[in-house]
């Protein structure tokens, strides 16, 4: 049986790069978006695909965060039990 600690911590670094990859996500969308603005290029589909795809990131990583600490307070309780 794996140590609560350990799960723990795996759990904290599974939040940690979950946040690191959608706002490096983010941050290269919102790059790609500028330099098309700065190279004048009309607008299309992508640029909407983006522009919600951002809003979508932050979403799924807030859920995956609420889950993992919905878990870990789940876990802690049936300890305390």
């Amino acid at each position: 049986m794996m140590n609560n600690k350990l799960i723990d911590r795996l759990q904290i670094l599974s939040i940690s790069l979950i946040w690191l990859l959608f706002t490096g996500i983010a941050v290269w969308i919102l790059n790609l978006i500028k330099e098309s603005l700065r190279l004048h290029d009309a607008p299309d589909a992508s640029l909407g695909i983006s522009l919600v795809a951002i809003p979508v990131f932050f979403t799924l990583s807030s859920v995956l965060t609420y889950v993992f600490i919905g878990l870990r307070k789940g876990r802690k309780k049936d300890v305390e039990s």
